[in-house]
């Protein structure tokens, strides 16, 4: 190997794919940010690849594709290899080659992040985008019917990525959801400027053709039973999500101008699809809320995770005059990736960094005028290890609001018609599957499985893909062997 090769990092810089510039952005463009790599540009960031002998970039990744290989494969332009290389791991890689906050992930772990990573997400994007444009499809000549068939309910990642591996395995797979589209928060949470729709749509026709079958616009425990999936079906994969609003508990959220973050993205990624904002209702709330305008508005966002920025970003997408971030820690230690907050603050987003709210203020007419927020300083680590916000007394302080949105994270919820079939939850209602006398991911009865955000909490969606990628082996296992 020549040294302009071995050290080829030196003297290429890393680069990603060209991005819509912030003008159109801040002026309704929903389009996806970050444009696409061509040849040149994939194979030119993929051999500044290393190859480590311990790639710290597969071990990060919680599916662990094999990273190093596939680069090498797009530097010898072997791209329906290298899909199928990145399927063996990764169910949907190129919806995580777009939301993967690959900066805490593989590329925060890759050796050369000193000198700039490889910019791994956008290759793996530009694999699977090439691969597909120009007719590949997984290879399933070798896979034989079994006879079995499995249920899964909830077509979000992780029931997706469980019946693409069901499917592999010559299980058929039948996935029951509510809503009319595949994809759940990937399809109506996660905004189009992030994650364009026809990728899901594409997945979609992609599955169909491996031989998985979408119940949609189906309700488990109101239009089937779920003692009936049992009947028809070997066994239930249960990928449930979680979609239940965290409260706070701060006085004044009832107020007209206040939104739960998530109905919020539902509502308005309807909206910008163009599908009925009147459809159902998303899981946790029985009415679907009414948007506001938010033209010329001031919006206040609370909370600093991925979900938060997704907010911020739209809001300004929306038209609003001002949109702050409120986060009761630094900056250092908000959860949300770190090029998701770079990109909002370009889009002219202000970030209040070490602000806990106390309240929200109403005016006339029980509207939102503000939320009262107290300084903070870092104290010492909770029990997960991050150290405590700390309120500063008399730091009190009024920040000006038009709207607030509250982004504080979601929880799952153990669903009514589980209860009667011998599935346990936690108190925070998360369903209890694994343990030592049980197959990884059975719940306490036998035929059901559960994975992904309903196990967790809510999560990576790169987790829950391995989940359901993973609870799917546990599935065969049981029915097969």
């Amino acid at each position: 190997m020549s040294r302009k090769h071995a050290f080829q990092y030196l003297d290429l810089p890393r680069t990603m794919p060209q991005r819509i510039p912030v003008e159109l952005r801040t002026s309704g463009d929903w389009g996806e940010l970050y444009g696409k790599f061509d040849k040149a540009d994939a194979q030119y960031q993929a051999g500044r690849c290393l190859d480590c002998g311990n790639p710290y970039c597969s071990w990060k990744c919680p599916v662990h594709n094999a990273i190093p290989q596939w680069l090498q494969l797009v530097q010898e332009d072997r791209i329906h290899e290298a899909a199928t290389l990145c399927h063996s791991t990764n169910p949907l890689p190129e919806v995580c080659g777009r939301v993967c906050p690959q900066d805490r992930l593989c590329e925060g772990s890759c050796t050369l992040e000193e000198f700039g990573a490889v910019t791994i997400g956008a290759v793996e994007k530009y694999i699977v985008d090439t691969a597909l444009a120009t007719g590949w499809k997984p290879d399933l000549h070798a896979v034989q019917a079994t006879g079995k068939r499995v249920a899964v309910v909830g077509a979000g990642p992780a029931g997706l990525a469980c019946a693409d591996r069901l499917a592999r395995a010559g299980v058929q797979a039948v996935v029951f959801d509510r809503y009319e589209q595949i994809g759940g928060l990937l399809q109506f949470g996660i905004p189009s400027f992030k994650l364009d729709k026809s990728v899901i749509a594409k997945r979609r026709e992609v599955l169909e053709g491996m031989g998985v079958q979408f119940r949609l616009g189906v309700e488990i425990g109101r239009d089937i039973g779920i003692e009936q999936l049992e009947t028809e079906f070997d066994a239930v994969f249960l990928g449930t999500g979680a979609y239940r609003y965290t409260d706070g508990g701060l006085p004044g959220q009832d107020l007209k101008g206040v939104l739960p973050a998530l109905p919020f993205l539902v509502q308005n990624g309807r909206i910008v699809g163009g599908t009925d904002p009147r459809g159902r209702p998303i899981a946790g709330w029985e009415d679907q809320i009414a948007l506001p305008d938010l033209t010329g508005k001031r919006v206040v966002v609370l909370g600093g995770g991925d979900t938060g920025m997704d907010c911020v970003r739209s809001a300004i997408r929306l038209g609003a005059a001002r949109v702050t971030c409120a986060y009761r820690r630094d900056e250092a230690n908000m959860p949300g990736s770190a090029r998701e907050v770079a990109n909002a603050r370009e889009e002219g987003v202000r970030f209040l960094f070490n602000r806990q709210p106390l309240s929200i203020e109403a005016g006339a007419d029980d509207e939102v005028i503000g939320v009262t927020v107290v300084e903070t300083r870092l104290g010492q680590p909770d029990t997960n290890g991050r150290r405590n916000a700390e309120p500063i007394i008399g730091s009190e302080s009024l920040l000006e609001a038009d709207v607030v949105i509250i982004a504080f994270g979601f929880s799952p919820t153990l669903p009514e018609w589980l209860g009667s079939q011998g599935v346990e939850a936690t108190g925070n209602g998360r369903i209890v599957a694994g343990g030592s006398t049980r197959l990884p991911y059975q719940t306490h009865n036998p035929r059901l499985f559960a994975g992904g955000d309903a196990v967790r909490g809510a999560d990576l969606v790169v987790t829950a893909v391995a989940e359901g990628r993973d609870a799917a082996a546990s599935i065969i296992k049981l029915l097969l062997h």
